[in-house]
């Protein structure tokens, strides 16, 4: 992680973003028997979110070559996971994230997190992410300037999702709603490119059926 700090030039925007329909998507899956197995949270909706927004803009899907100084473009994105343990944290990621289902991923989440709080995370399990999100919102922060896992351009922090007055529709009304952080390798990724993708990640928590759209 001092590698990263120190060679990769970070730069970090930031999104305050209204999630109550994330929140009722949420509600309305616990409720949902093809979802009866595993746990659902809005970690769950805002990783679908990250990886539509990074299928639309690709380019962040990239690493830095620092012996040839290029870019290395990835055709497949694995999607790590920052996950607090007794061991300290540790970034496992789930490999072509991008393939997978809404409940393929749920899955994949559950077990990724018992084995990472089992001590059981592997090498493999840490290798070859692409990119990866920071749930700081379970230790009840709203956002942080997150440092890029080594070896990836991007990383989403996910803030804790409160309900506050906000203005909808004209008027104010108790809304949840949640702080998103994306930093960047800016080499990589301009402030433009990196705004984009964290504003396509809100499009999507603010109305989850933006995905239907872009699918």
């Amino acid at each position: 992680m001092v590698a990263s700090a120190f060679t990769a030039p970070h730069v970090t925007v930031f999104h305050t973003v209204d999630v109550t329909r994330t929140m009722k998507l949420v509600e309305r899956l616990k409720q949902d028997k093809e979802f009866a197995d595993v746990r659902v949270t809005p970690l769950l909706v805002v990783m679908k979110a990250f990886i539509h927004a990074v299928r639309r803009h690709p380019e962040v899907n990239a690493s830095w070559d620092n012996e040839t100084n290029e870019i290395v473009y990835k055709h497949y994105m694995n999607l790590g996971i920052a996950a607090a343990t007794p061991r300290g944290l540790v970034v496992p990621n789930i490999k072509n994230a991008n393939r997978m289902k809404l409940h393929e991923l749920a899955v994949a989440l559950g077990d990724l997190t018992a084995r990472a709080r089992a001590g059981r995370t592997t090498p493999q399990d840490m290798s070859d992410g692409t990119i990866s999100i920071t749930n700081v919102g379970v230790f009840g922060i709203d956002t942080g300037t997150p440092i890029l896992n080594p070896g990836e351009s991007v990383i989403l922090a996910f803030g804790a999702i409160r309900r506050l007055p906000w203005v909808h529709k004209g008027q104010v009304r108790p809304r949840w709603v949640t702080q998103l952080a994306l930093s960047m390798d800016h080499r990589l990724v301009d402030g433009g490119l990196g705004a984009r993708v964290l504003a396509d990640v809100a499009k999507v928590l603010e109305d989850p059926s933006q995905v239907l759209v872009w699918s």
